[in-house]
């Protein structure tokens, strides 16, 4: 990529004051997450990608390519998806730059996972838990129904649609089982984590981060709710497991690649614990979660961009309180830009993903 043009990477725009109610506090503190889908490298195939550049798909470029991005955001944290080479590559690369980590790999023969990068000289790692979604089958064998939705039938489904990804076409293929089953439609192999972090300034505050990966496709709605609604009461319990052990009151940020685009169901019931104007609360959720996106510009014109599909499936969501507040937000670009034309990855992005960030600023009491 020397010869080529190098990886763009856009800056924080900072939020209008009068978007945000709450007035910041002299001894408050500012730090940055960044949610990004780096694309796995067993994903890259040029069969896959066949309008991207070639050289773009070269492991070595592309990435010291996604070095360069993520050196460039100068985050505290960072959410990462489809992370496949983490052992090999982004641990011990992302230590020279100083990051601790911690990663949870997805289940079944899948090579990659989600995980999080933290500077340790601004947090320190207090606990962790992963989330295995594949846990879902249990509440099945046992009878439990909760996490499904009511008002959709996981035993009945429509005949799939002509799917729009060669790699996820692969995937469909190579999964056998009645997908009408629900132990089998339930067993996605998809993964998160999150953890608690103590600041090491002198508030000492804790935050709850958690990054998680949805099922991709579009047809199967009710596992990724399912998804949706696990992952949420796995906050609820780890966010009391903290306040008891800690004897805190932690902030909770979620992020992620959720495959879902904004006003459809999962998106719907994620942010329903919060007040949107010109959306009705239909349900109650046990943790009240709003986009950061949303809450401040308005959500992306697209976080995904491919010649097939082009929409916002990422997401940097936060539970409103009175000890934490967005203050900027990473530019994204448009539908005319030009670094984005033809679809991604290119020369300019490593992945098919856009990353995504927010500055939150604590305030203190």
């Amino acid at each position: 990529m020397s010869m080529t043009p190098r990886p763009l990477c856009r800056k924080f725009i900072p939020i209008e004051q009068s978007k945000i109610s709450s007035i910041s506090k002299p001894d408050g503190f500012n730090f940055r997450l960044v949610s990004y889908n780096i694309l796995a490298r067993s994903y890259v195939r040029s069969v896959f990608f066949p309008y991207s550049p070639s050289p773009c798909l070269r492991w070595k470029a592309r990435s010291q390519a996604i070095l360069t991005v993520l050196k460039s955001l100068e985050a505290d944290f960072y959410c990462l998806q489809e992370v496949d080479e983490y052992d090999s590559f982004y641990r011990k690369n992302m230590e020279s730059l100083g990051y601790a980590s911690i990663y949870t790999q997805r289940s079944g023969k899948k090579k990659d996972g989600c995980g999080i990068f933290y500077k340790h000289n601004i947090a320190e790692l207090v606990i962790e838990e992963k989330i295995d979604y594949n846990d879902l089958v249990n509440s099945v064998q046992d009878g439990r129904t909760a996490f499904m939705d009511k008002d959709c039938d996981l035993l009945t489904h429509e005949t799939e649609s002509e799917l729009k990804d060669g790699l996820e076409l692969q995937d469909t293929q190579n999964d056998h089982g009645d997908h009408n089953d629900p132990r089998v439609r339930l067993k996605r192999d998809c993964v998160g984590i999150m953890a608690a972090f103590r600041f090491k300034n002198p508030s000492s505050h804790h935050v709850i981060i958690a990054n998680t990966h949805f099922y991709w496709d579009p047809e199967w709605a009710d596992v990724k709710l399912a998804q949706a609604k696990y992952l949420l009461s796995c906050l609820v319990e780890f966010k009391k497991l903290v306040a008891d052990k800690f004897d805190c009151t932690p902030s909770i940020l979620v992020a992620g690649d959720f495959n879902s685009v904004p006003g459809d169901q999962v998106y719907q019931y994620i942010v329903s614990g919060t007040t949107l104007e010109g959306v009705e609360t239909v349900e109650d959720v046990p943790i009240p979660l709003s986009s950061v996106y949303a809450f401040t510009r308005g959500e992306p014109q697209f976080t995904n961009c491919t010649p097939d599909f082009t929409g916002t499936l990422d997401y940097i969501l936060f539970s409103p309180s009175k000890d934490i507040k967005p203050v900027s937000y990473l530019e994204l670009p448009e539908h005319e830009s030009s670094d984005v034309s033809g679809g991604l990855p290119n020369y300019y992005h490593p992945s098919d993903h856009l990353p995504i960030g927010t500055e939150f600023e604590v305030l203190q009491a």
